[in-house]
């Protein structure tokens, strides 16, 4: 394998990969200026489905999908019938597979929320002396996300670019002030920004007991960071005792099975008070208890599993709401991060969030303010009765077993950064997908189907679609991956379009085409590797569980001399492991570089 990579030096009119740059600009007018996201040609569509699924079947079964869609794509046949309704819709729609990809993604998936959905997040440790520190970062941390928070509100948050183009902003209207409320059968999401009068009070959490905290003065300004600091005193000090019912874990269990017990909880007048206004906070801050000391080599994948799951029932498992879209989480051992509930938004604009508040709690100080006596914040109580008790109990045991399931590697490979592969006239991440193509290759002697996460965003209201990394040759995908017409940001990728076409035929047909049906669609969607790249400024890494019980999940942040990774799977699974997949990883990078170097340059 590592002879087609010699072929992965960029041509030069290959455009380069653009960063991303902001630009102040009012939201909707901006908004209104966005193209609309198309519905690629169905032909080019089939012909690229058939390419992605060459290296990973078998010949026959592929002749059996390349005859399906030849009668698929039949002129007057149900392939036309259905994009004609595609059409339809993305003439009537703002965008046509928005609502779509948040029902079948998020709100109609059934599994919890920890490990199969919510992205975690690890920043740099933290050096606490006591918890008096613990409670300034958090006093600091807070006052950082309302001045994000506040160019939200004034519509004066820059426009994103990307390669020229203006970017969709509506994300990040969407992460504050928003939960998602569970269903029997499915979810929905209520963001409670655009009340008459919005939510001014964040929800805190504290051995498994959560406070109302108002973070604004009665003439709408925000409190200041000593102020807070202050309330989350009072908060602490109130909380002390250990031995309270983790009422929040409910939300890690089934999402069918908390759908239920929700209703059952809420049958209480004072139970539906509580729970409304964690709904309706602005965030949540995680006071979290300390873990067992760790070597330093393992403290960053403790740090992992602590922002996905919490660490079990014993540990801060209950300290938590995982409906709720933004939940930051300061350990008194200095573990900090955060978990987001992905429904509203993909990562990059929760990290573009970090990058801000990091950059705002540097440049913060404790300002002395004068002492206005402020209101010791709400308690939220809970009546727990035997049933509600049964119900914790059993989210208890489905969180243990999913805790000790996860396997899980955060390492930072130190060997060089993206500037060498930038050096080398090569994007990182294609760089980096091909290391992963590599490494799994020589782990299990075959192609996987792998998912990378592609941004819609160019168009209104896009979110997102498949970059497929395996390809029939990776030194033609590296140039794919670079190539603005083949990109997936493009809105001309696969997936969502064969997505789109099976929704449309449940809508349209009394029965499903047998493409759908077919076994290569199956394979297809099994994603083995579940990849991503997230950026930022700051020396942090996302990590998420696997897609399926045979899979892995990749996230990684390229920073100039070093990337961050997270590598996740299932140790229910025996063929798959975390930190070996980790290790051939960072094995292929270093045998890419030195092949790089060995390969004499192609004239460009």
């Amino acid at each position: 394998m590592l002879g087609i990579l010699a072929g992965m030096v960029k041509p030069s009119g290959l455009v380069k990969p653009v960063s991303v740059t902001r630009i102040a600009g009012r939201y909707l007018a901006h908004q209104e200026g966005l193209p609309k996201l198309p519905v690629p040609p169905l032909q080019q569509t089939c012909e690229r489905y058939l390419a992605a699924l060459t290296p990973i079947v078998d010949p026959e079964e592929l002749n059996h999908t390349w005859q399906l869609l030849e009668e698929f794509q039949k002129p007057g046949g149900v392939g036309e019938r259905l994009q004609k309704g595609l059409e339809q819709r993305a003439k009537k729609m703002e965008n046509w597979l928005s609502d779509w990809w948040l029902q079948t993604a998020y709100l109609d998936y059934r599994m919890p929320v920890v490990v199969h959905s919510s992205p975690g997040v690890v920043l740099p440790r933290m050096e606490f002396s006591d918890r008096q520190g613990q409670m300034r970062y958090a006093a600091k941390l807070i006052t950082g996300v309302l001045d994000f928070k506040s160019m939200i509100d004034n519509e004066t948050l820059p426009v994103e670019y990307l390669g020229g183009k203006s970017l969709c902003m509506n994300q990040y209207y969407q992460v504050l002030s928003s939960c998602r409320i569970p269903g029997t059968k499915r979810d929905n999401v209520v963001n409670y920004a655009l009340d008459k009068r919005p939510p001014t009070h964040i929800t805190v959490v504290h051995n498994f007991q959560f406070f109302v905290l108002d973070v604004y003065n009665s003439n709408g300004t925000p409190l200041t960071v000593d102020q807070i600091y202050i309330q989350l005193e009072k908060i602490w000090s109130s909380s002390l005792q250990t031995n309270k019912e983790p009422i929040g874990i409910l939300t890690s269990n089934h999402r069918n099975s908390w759908g239920k017990a929700y209703n059952n909880l809420i049958k209480d007048k004072t139970n539906k008070e509580s729970v409304r206004a964690i709904q309706k906070s602005i965030f949540t801050v995680c006071l979290d208890a300390p873990l067992p000391c760790a070597s330093d080599d393992m403290y960053r994948t403790r740090a992992g599993v602590q922002m996905l799951h919490g660490g079990g029932s014993r540990w801060n498992s209950g300290n938590r709401w995982f409906d709720k879209t933004l939940q930051f989480i300061i350990g008194e051992d200095g573990t900090c991060g955060l978990i987001y509930e992905h429904a509203p938004a993909e990562g990059p604009p929760i990290v573009s969030l970090i990058d801000h508040v990091v950059q705002y709690m540097k440049s913060s100080e404790m300002v002395r303010t004068p002492m206005v006596p402020l209101r010791m914040p709400q308690k939220l109580r809970f009546n727990i009765t035997p049933e509600i008790k049964k119900d914790i109990e059993e989210a208890k045991q489905n969180m243990n077993i999913m805790v000790h399931d996860l396997d899980m590697k955060v390492s930072v490979f130190s060997h060089f950064g993206k500037d060498f592969p930038k050096s080398q006239k090569m994007s990182p991440d294609a760089f980096i997908q091909v290391a992963l193509q590599l490494a799994y290759y020589r782990f299990y002697k075959r192609c996987c189907p792998t998912y990378e996460s592609a941004s819609l965003r160019m168009f209104r209201l896009g979110r997102t679609d498949t970059i497929r990394s395996t390809s029939i040759d990776s030194a033609t995908f590296v140039k794919a991956m670079d190539d603005p017409a083949k990109h997936a940001i493009r809105g001309q990728a696969i997936d969502r379009h064969m997505l789109g076409l099976k929704l449309q035929a449940i809508e349209d047909l009394a029965a499903l085409p047998e493409i759908f049906m077919d076994t290569s669609y199956a394979v297809a969607l099994h994603f083995n590797l579940s990849t991503s790249q997230v950026p930022a400024k700051t020396d942090c890494v996302m990590c998420f569980g696997p897609v399926v019980p045979d899979g892995y999940g990749v996230c990684y942040n390229p920073m100039d001399a070093h990337i961050n990774f997270s590598v996740s799977a299932f140790n229910s699974c025996q063929d798959t492991n975390a930190a070996r997949l980790a290790q051939a990883l960072e094995d292929a990078l270093l045998d890419m570089k030195t092949l790089l170097k060995q390969t004499p340059k192609a004239k460009l």
